[in-house]
């Protein structure tokens, strides 16, 4: 028997099987359509095998980034979450895809990475706790970087900035954040009273809009605007309560055990003789790279001067090096 591909995705908090959309979206697509996957949940994209999360590594093809390639390889994997759906709800599908991705995927980016308070009482903060010492240094404001070029691509803003810039001028985002209560309504209509999008059973549509809302139900977060509008749409609400529950009812109570099929990030790492070289690397590693910036950023300079030698003494004439701090 083959060995099961393996998915590499963002680990969970608040009760949710990851904090990353992409993520969500792929864990219940595959708990939708019962692939039998080997689930790495970790919190460093640099662990993948494609450097992103998540990923997909499969034997045969190689590994896959991004949620839509990865549910291709799992419908070749004859894992169909959609196969029973008309035409008619196929292309339903899309184009509810399309909105979510046009519609709320920029405002849900501009709440938990651009909201000046979101972003240093949660978004930063938790990545800093749960990213291994010293990536936890710098990959939040890299991720925060590629994140707000992704909303500029989306909405066709350059001017737009992180911080307090961003909170100045948030009159200019209103469209944002109506852009995305409109999405919700129109998910709130269409599913109406209905345990699912299509019926009693869940397809793509269901891991995409799950993927979207639960991290803005779960998370606790100081700026809320966004979040309150979804908590006043009950169905939606319970739309996403009730897929936690019955695909991931471990992940959605808080304090329970993983499931040991889960590999979390660091348990190999965690014992002898594993742990005191990570920690000696780390260190390592940390002052070559302040060392790096000091000197490449000039904080640091080191110059050659000749010292002027009198005339006949020759026992001087060495180079003397100075160290100059700004």
């Amino acid at each position: 028997m083959a060995a099961p591909s393996e998915l590499f995705c963002w680990k969970g908090s608040w009760g949710l099987p990851s904090v990353d959309t992409d993520s969500l979206i792929v864990l219940a697509y595959a708990r939708f359509a019962g692939a039998p996957l080997k689930i790495h949940k970790i919190s460093n994209p640099w662990r993948s095998p494609t450097g992103y999360l998540p990923a997909l590594k499969t034997q045969e093809e190689g590994s896959f980034s991004q949620p839509s390639k990865i549910i291709i390889q799992l419908r070749k994997q004859k894992y169909n979450a959609d196969y029973d759906l008309s035409a008619k709800e196929g292309a339903d599908t899309l184009a509810f895809i399309s909105l979510l991705e046009e519609k709320l995927m920029p405002a849900l980016i501009y709440t938990l990475w651009i909201d000046p308070k979101n972003y240093v009482e949660v978004t930063r903060r938790w990545h800093a706790e749960n990213i291994s010492f010293p990536f936890n240094f710098f990959l939040p404001n890299r991720m925060q970087r590629q994140q707000l070029e992704r909303v500029r691509l989306m909405r066709g803003n350059s001017t737009l900035e992180a911080g307090e810039e961003a909170e100045k001028e948030v009159s200019r985002h209103r469209r944002l954040y109506r852009d995305a209560q409109e999405c919700m309504n129109l998910l709130s209509q269409r599913l109406s009273s209905n345990k699912f999008f299509f019926g009693d059973s869940p397809s793509s549509l269901d891991a995409y809009v799950f993927g979207h809302l639960a991290p803005l139900l779960k998370i606790k977060l100081p700026s809320s605007r966004l979040q309150q509008h979804l908590k006043s749409l009950d169905n939606l609400s319970s739309f996403c309560c009730n897929i936690l529950s019955l695909y991931f009812p471990s992940e959605s109570r808080e304090g329970v055990e993983r499931p040991a099929s889960s590999t979390q990030e660091g348990s190999e790492f965690d014992h002898e003789p594993y742990k005191r070289r990570k920690q000696l690397l780390s260190v390592l590693v940390a002052v070559a790279a302040m060392l790096s910036y000091a000197v490449l950023t000039g904080i640091v300079a080191i110059e050659h001067v000749q010292e002027e030698v009198p005339k006949g003494d020759t026992t001087s004439m060495r180079p003397v090096y100075e160290e100059e701090e700004e």
